[in-house]
């Protein structure tokens, strides 16, 4: 089985930093250090590095590019300048999340795209299905390690490892005089960047980043750090028959740039409501730690629907969760319960997201 795996080029860093390596989405990948805790906070407080490399990327360019996406993706492209970037999704034709993504408009017919790691093939495969004859389309996910550098003191350790350079602003991206991209996007809530390198210099930079402060940091305090700032994560939150719209994710939806794949299910939605909405779930008491597809039950026992993703919240110190609900069941403040192995602890609708980062200075 771990012959299937795919492995990043970080591994042989990660083994050298004491990483403990677990499968996700077909990888060999951290999924903690030292602390899930540990790793949390100093994200939260400090800075951390992930490993981004088992995502994809993708490189679309051709006179009529801008067009050519703006059919395939929700959000509006057209919108974009050169540097700029967005969260849109790929869809189906019913309007179902193939996977989220962010698109960066690096030249006037040029862009790059950043995928989930597990939809690699398919999204291109979609992408490709629908190529105009015109367009260019590369999957280059096999020529680049990614690191994600998180924190509020992620500039400062950026600074060090990259003296003379610039960061891009929020949703920019800009190439460094080494070759490198460089992001500014971020799936924790916390200030931070993307740092996209040759492949075989990956492991190199990570210990850069490392050796200038930022912690090393596994997928376990990832899911808690997203989760707490109530990023979908593809797979659980985002699926093929969940809309954007009933994901509460509408605002990354243009109805008005005209016609997208999808489009007609998100308009219908939208103009009647959806019968079910994507809502945070937090622990009125204590109880034991929530996960992805424990039941959510109403206080007289009638099932609801399951939970997408759970996490007992570091920051919080209780138990956080998303999950589908009836919309009749999605104002906030209404109470529910969630089954955990037999046991059932009070929760509440909450507005979202769960956590809100300080201010920054």
């Amino acid at each position: 089985m771990s012959d299937l795996l795919k492995r990043s080029p970080l591994e042989a860093a990660h083994i050298e930093l004491g990483g403990k390596l677990v499968p996700f989405a077909g990888w060999n990948m951290p999924v903690q250090y030292t602390a899930i805790l540990d790793e949390h906070s100093a994200v939260r407080t400090k800075a951390g590095v992930f490993d981004i490399s088992h995502m994809g990327q993708f490189l679309v360019s051709g006179e009529g590019s801008l067009e050519w996406l703006n059919k395939m993706l929700a959000n509006n492209v057209a919108k974009l300048g050169i540097g700029e970037g967005q969260y849109t999704f790929l869809l189906n034709g019913h309007g179902g999340v193939i996977d989220d993504l962010i698109i960066y408009r690096t030249g006037e017919n040029d862009f790059f795209l950043v995928v989930n790691a597990s939809m690699i093939e398919e999204d291109f495969a979609w992408f490709a299905k629908h190529q105009p004859e015109s367009i260019e389309l590369r999957n280059e996910s096999e020529l680049w390690a990614g690191m994600a550098v998180q924190g509020p003191e992620s500039s400062a350790v950026f600074a060090v490892v990259c003296p003379g350079e610039t960061l891009p602003p929020r949703n920019g991206i800009s190439k460094t005089s080494t070759g490198s991209i460089v992001c500014r996007t971020g799936y924790t809530g916390e200030d931070g960047f993307e740092f996209f390198s040759p492949a075989e210099e990956g492991g190199e930079w990570l210990k850069k980043f490392v050796a200038a402060g930022a912690k090393p940091c596994g997928l376990g305090c990832r899911d808690s750090l997203r989760l707490e700032m109530c990023y979908p994560l593809n797979g659980n939150d985002l699926a093929p028959d969940r809309t954007p719209i009933e994901a509460g994710l509408g605002f990354f939806v243009d109805l008005d740039k005209g016609d997208f794949i999808g489009r007609e299910t998100l308009a219908k939605q939208k103009a009647e409501g959806p019968a079910v909405k994507l809502v945070a779930l937090q622990y009125t008491d204590k109880g034991a730690p929530p996960r992805a597809h424990y039941a959510v039950f109403s206080p007289e026992g009638e099932a609801l629907g399951e939970l997408s993703s759970g996490v007992h919240s570091p920051s919080l110190g209780t138990g956080i969760g998303l999950a589908y609900l009836p919309s009749a069941w999605t104002k906030i403040g209404t109470e529910v319960r969630i089954d955990v192995r037999g046991r059932q602890f009070p929760a509440k609708v909450v507005k979202k997201p769960f956590y809100k980062p300080a201010a920054k200075a």
